[in-house]
């Protein structure tokens, strides 16, 4: 699934309930991939003046859900008020509804109960840089979920970035801490990098930037190589040289990989905390 493949042959209704910054995301990218205004309906109590603008060129904006079928219903509300918001969705959605939630910690149990009964719901976990596109998502369905829900589902989710399938729920918690929370983890080391710049006698402004434009530089690169991380790690390591020195203390026994590893089971388990 590629982030790029056109919507334009989309003739379903696709309601959007929520235009918070993962909704706008995912409707920009939507309307980039030239899906048809008039198919999109956003449910937002507080629209952006951008996305009221949307309006004019077709889209509805807040309408009667009981004058709408939804082939396809993005939830991107905040999780401390689904279950409040999902069972006031039910009018617009049928027998052939696919109902794809982006919200954290709700559970595929969860959502059944609060939609109608035999819904078929797809469970995803985004990341941030759906932003811009560049963000992954992985989706888990229901067993009521058929083929062609889950592809058109999948293709809507690839709008914001790559897609990720899974057959195992229970991995939903993993990869909240890997990828959901990840890019925090990636900021935190631009952070630290910066801050050690500084400590070793650069000027606080220019450590900020060679960390900034280095991890954002080391990110592209990652992305566009065919190599993996560890190969093109090998690729910057002279035997002996500074690189080496410095991956001396990072691949310690007590250096970064455990305490990642510890990091993301710290996560994974409030995940299945806030999950129940």
């Amino acid at each position: 699934m590629t982030a790029a493949a056109s919507l334009q042959d989309i003739s379903t209704t696709v309601v959007l309930v929520g235009a918070g910054k993962m909704g706008v995301a995912l409707l920009e990218g939507w309307l980039v991939r030239g899906l048809d205004p008039a198919r999109i309906a956003v449910v937002e109590p507080h629209p952006s003046p951008a996305v009221a603008a949307l309006a004019a060129r077709g889209l509805r904006l807040n309408p009667d859900l009981r004058s709408l079928h939804a082939g396809v219903m993005i939830v991107a509300v905040k999780p401390q008020v689904a279950a409040d918001v999902l069972p006031s969705l039910a009018p617009p959605i049928g027998a052939d509804t696919v109902v794809v939630s982006i919200m954290a910690g709700k559970p595929l149990k969860f959502l059944q109960a609060a939609l109608p009964a035999g819904t078929a719901v797809v469970r995803t976990m985004p990341n941030t840089p759906a932003a811009i596109g560049r963000g992954i998502t992985v989706a888990v369905p229901s067993a009521q979920a058929n083929a062609a829900q889950r592809t058109l589902a999948g293709r809507l989710l690839a709008a914001a970035g790559d897609v990720e399938w899974i057959a195992d729920e229970a991995l939903m918690d993993a990869v909240t801490a890997v990828s959901g929370s990840g890019p925090a983890y990636v900021f935190l080391l631009a952070e630290a990098l910066a801050k050690a710049g500084a400590a070793a006698g650069l000027p606080a402004a220019l450590a900020e930037k060679l960390a900034r434009v280095t991890v954002a530089g080391a990110g592209e690169l990652l992305h566009r190589s065919a190599e993996d991380a560890a190969a093109l790690r090998k690729n910057v390591t002279s035997p002996g040289g500074t690189t080496a020195a410095a991956l001396e203390v990072l691949m310690a026994d007590d250096g970064i990989e455990p305490l990642m590893e510890r990091a993301v089971g710290a996560a994974a388990r409030r995940s299945r905390e806030l999950g129940g």
